[in-house]
């Protein structure tokens, strides 16, 4: 069957109360994994080379604080922004660093009131605005679903390293949707030539629904399959050998062995599992 005779449903735009009370329920199912650990766990190693637990939590700490600051202050945020990149060196060290500093009950008392204060601004934000982030600034729906991506990314670190399954909900669309639209930065991020072939994209979500993106029937290749799966490839969680996602075209082939829903430089992704078995 054509990616052309293919009913397409495309989901609808998500609002900005929708997309805040999804990021608060992100927020608990991680608050969930972690809240009740003792300290030894909090320095369980993640698949994220480097990190542990306690590393992911500060890392959305730090960033939740962050992302405050741009809602509310930007020139001040820009500012630190620029000085963070003027100086060079690691810019994952320091928080890092804070974090390894804390005992676990601290670390989680400062992810709950940085998150808490996120939701509360992101709340009142006038969904018209952009808000200056680390690169180019960002329209607010899409500020806040990268916030969301980011929990979620961060979470199946920890979900992993505590060899524990998460259900995926229906909020795994907004980082779907992150995953399509951030298709053309894999490749300007690596120096490629930006791609022209379109790539239709269908999913199955969590609960049966089909979401898909680009009704283009000039759309030859497709990307089809589980949206849990789309979603853990896109973030670089699971190398696509992993999944069962069907790829039809080279273009989408080329697309998945790159693709990088969040910003910075480019990653090399995932190596896959093989026999290992580790929970999804």
């Amino acid at each position: 069957m054509s990616v052309a005779s293919l009913a397409v449903v495309t989901p609808a735009p998500a609002t900005l109360d929708t997309l805040v009370a999804d990021l608060e329920a992100e927020h608990l199912d991680l608050d969930r994994l972690v809240a009740d650990l003792d300290e030894p766990e909090w320095n369980t190693a993640t698949p994220a080379e480097g990190w542990v637990v306690r590393d992911a939590i500060s890392h959305l700490a730090f960033f939740d604080d962050a992302a405050v600051m741009a809602m509310t202050d930007p020139e001040a945020f820009t500012a630190m922004a620029q000085a963070a990149v003027a100086a060079g060196g690691d810019p994952m060290a320091e928080h890092l660093r804070q974090g390894r500093e804390m005992s676990g009950h601290d670390l989680l008392l400062w992810w709950r009131t940085a998150r808490a204060t996120l939701i509360g601004e992101a709340a009142k934000l006038d969904p018209k605005v952009r808000v200056p982030w680390f690169g180019p600034p960002m329209g607010t729906l899409s500020f806040v679903s990268a916030r969301l991506m980011e929990t979620w990314a961060h979470g199946q670190d920890v979900a992993d390293a505590l060899g524990t399954t998460r259900l995926p909900t229906a909020r795994l669309r907004h980082i779907a949707h992150i995953g399509v639209h951030a298709r053309p930065y894999a490749y300007i991020v690596r120096g490629l030539e930006r791609p022209t072939v379109r790539v239709a994209v269908e999913l199955t979500g969590p609960g049966g629904e089909h979401w898909a993106w680009d009704d283009d029937v000039s759309a030859t290749d497709a990307v089809r399959g589980d949206a849990l799966d789309f979603c853990l490839v896109v973030t670089q969680r699971r190398n696509i050998a992993d999944t069962t996602l069907e790829l039809v075209g080279d273009a989408a082939k080329d697309w998945m062995a790159i693709a990088q829903a969040f910003a910075g430089p480019p990653s090399a992704g995932r190596p896959p599992l093989g026999d290992a078995v580790r929970p999804r």
